[in-house]
């Protein structure tokens, strides 16, 4: 039985996948926090945030595409292991592995731990 916490994941990738930023956001609670404990100046407080840094995202990285390789939900923690690849529009490619911890409630993100280094 797939749990509302993996149907969220699920909605943020098919966003992601399709560069589609509103349907990616719609996925974040408008309080989210998200946590970058080994890099802790890429924290992000707010829906707004995420908005700048996804834009930019899909902007610069127009073939961008993220595997969800492993997802596990206990409680109202989900662990999912992605890999994000694409191509910069200067032609140099873009990877990066790694988990995200997230705290979902209510069908929306509210907090992400995020540990995601250059592939």
């Amino acid at each position: 039985m797939e749990s509302s916490q993996s149907v969220v994941v699920e909605r943020l990738q098919q966003a992601q996948n399709a560069h589609d930023l509103e349907a990616f956001l719609a996925c974040f609670a408008p309080h989210f926090q998200g946590a970058h404990p080994v890099h802790p100046e890429r924290d992000e407080l707010g829906i707004e945030h995420v908005r700048r840094n996804w834009s930019a995202m899909f902007h610069n990285i127009p073939d961008f595409h993220s595997e969800l390789l492993r997802l596990t939900v206990e409680d109202e923690t989900t662990w999912a292991e992605w890999y994000w690849f694409g191509t910069h529009r200067n032609g140099s490619q873009f990877g990066m592995r790694g988990v995200t911890i997230l705290g979902i409630q209510a069908d929306q993100i509210e907090s992400a731990r995020l540990y995601m280094e250059p592939a």
